[in-house]
């Protein structure tokens, strides 16, 4: 399909990607050094195409050093004072928030991301910082009474949280900065060594971060960011020294990676394929204006997007017209323009796999109301009706700027279509019936229910993950603290006494 809507503008503020200086050449980072391979490939922009930056992968050699280190390192990170790692993690902050434009940048070229949406991504992961900087000094245990049978008069236990060891994170493209921030931050909080596997096409923002993280302190074995290979990747995922695995990415290669895991502990982020309920005694405009930043912000590549909206059927028309309001006013085009709401799909087989979908569903009924072209990786934002909840682009994970609206009658038949899915990661429900909502909170199989919002909406302090094929652990600083660390009891026998 072809896009001929005038919104679709190549012309950007900034002057264009073409005109952007390269963002140079970038190794892993191994040991606080670049660690040289000679196997080097060519970031691009998912925009233009234009080669952004030049980044050697890591060889098998660079990996076991980066595992060993991170090894011998936890020697040192576990005996590191909470006032210690909380003074690393508010200089991170601090200098993710006085370079925040050149990580806007950075963002934008390597994932194609709006740049105004950029600096957020870029602010956020400075707060996700700031969060794990008080989170290391609330690591608390707890006292527990051991006197509850005979015989165990005088005993208590002592309930510690203890550094679980190196952690090995490998994070998508869509967040380029803040999901990796998501793994570094509560590791280093919590005393372990962690090393990073980027995306391959994304991998700048993680490279920039894991300099700056040597640069306020960090003992410089205990962080590595390793660009490579899923083959050459293996170890992260299978050696014995890395004592997590965490992992934001699809469910095929998450559940097939816990396999391979072995003993080591595995938290899985996998996406979802998030449904939103709109009921009638909501306010409609409001719940328009967020399902239209919701389900577009980011072409719809983030694993909390909204793709179903299950609307009411006595205010569907009114819900109908205000979000096609607003959808009509989004812009589509280059990423550093800065009035641009819509940039790219990450790749051609992004976007050749969503034209697929629309197709088949257009094929057997559905209607399109607003979008459904799209020029190479650019797509219109699109809003469809009429779709069977087994189509693909309803029941799959679409991570496209694509929206599906359906009317219902009863609220709990919404609740039902809405959790009938292998996704269940966040939802959303806008109403102001407090039985509607414990009946949702009740049923729907999600990690996450959004009162009065979408699903997209997330704080990055707040518990985050999901269920059934949506994966397994929760995210958030202090959440992920507890997946990262190892619970250790001390009991005291007080009978004898002076």
């Amino acid at each position: 399909m072809a896009a001929t809507d005038e919104r679709l503008r190549g012309a950007a503020v900034l002057g264009g990607t073409e005109k952007q200086p390269q963002l140079g050449d970038f190794f892993p980072l191994v040991a606080g050094e670049q660690a040289e391979s000679g196997e080097a490939y060519a970031v691009k922009s998912p925009y233009d195409g234009a080669s952004i930056a030049n980044v050697q992968r890591a060889g098998p050699a660079t990996i076991e050093a980066a595992i060993a280190g991170a090894a011998a390192a936890f020697e040192t990170t576990k005996r590191l004072a909470s006032h210690e790692r909380a003074a690393i993690l508010e200089r991170i902050s601090d200098a993710i928030g006085a370079r925040r434009e050149e990580f806007a940048l950075t963002i934008a070229r390597e994932a194609g991301k709006p740049l105004k949406t950029a600096r957020l991504e870029a602010d956020r992961a400075a707060f996700t910082f700031k969060v794990a900087a008080e989170e290391s000094k609330r690591i608390y245990g707890e006292i527990v009474p051991l006197d509850w049978l005979p015989g165990t008069e005088n005993r208590v236990a002592h309930v510690r949280r203890i550094p679980l060891g190196p952690i090995a994170g490998i994070t998508p493209f869509n967040f380029p900065l803040n999901l990796v921030v998501h793994k570094v931050a509560p590791a280093l909080a919590a005393g372990n060594p962690i090393l990073i596997r980027p995306a391959t096409q994304t991998p700048v923002s993680a490279l920039k971060l894991g300099q700056i993280i040597v640069e306020a302190g960090w003992p410089e074995r205990a962080i590595a960011v390793v660009p490579s290979s899923t083959e050459t990747a293996a170890p992260l995922v299978e050696d014995e020294r890395i004592k997590l695995l965490t992992f934001t990415g699809s469910p095929a290669v998450g559940w097939d990676l816990k396999r391979r895991a072995g003993r080591k502990r595995v938290t899985l982020e996998l996406g979802g394929n998030a449904p939103v309920i709109v009921h009638s005694d909501s306010d409609v405009a409001y719940a328009a204006e967020r399902v239209a930043w919701g389900g577009f912000v980011q072409s719809g590549q983030t694993c909390i997007s909204v793709q179903r909206v299950y609307v009411q059927a006595s205010v569907y028309d009114d819900f109908a017209d205000e979000l096609l309001r607003r959808v009509h006013a989004l812009v589509v085009g280059d990423p550093l323009d800065e009035a641009t709401d819509i940039g790219p799909l990450i790749d051609d087989a992004a976007g050749e796999r969503v034209e697929e979908w629309l197709e088949e569903a257009v094929a057997v009924g559905a209607q399109v109301l607003t979008g459904g072209t799209r020029e190479g990786r650019m797509w219109q934002p699109t809003v469809l009706t009429g779709v069977a909840d087994e189509l693909r682009i309803s029941c799959q994970e679409v991570f496209a700027p694509i929206v599906v609206l359906s009317p219902y009658d009863d609220p709990l038949d919404a609740i039902e279509r809405a959790t009938t899915s292998r996704f269940g990661l966040q939802a959303g429900l806008f109403t102001n019936d407090q039985r509607l909502i414990d009946e949702a909170f009740e049923r729907l199989e999600t990690g996450g229910l959004m009162i009065n919002d979408v699903s997209t909406f997330r704080v990055d302090h707040m518990p985050y993950g999901g269920v059934k094929d949506s994966g397994a652990g929760r995210e958030g600083i202090r959440y992920a603290i507890e997946e990262m660390t190892e619970l250790k009891v001390l009991t005291f026998n007080g009978t004898r006494r002076l």
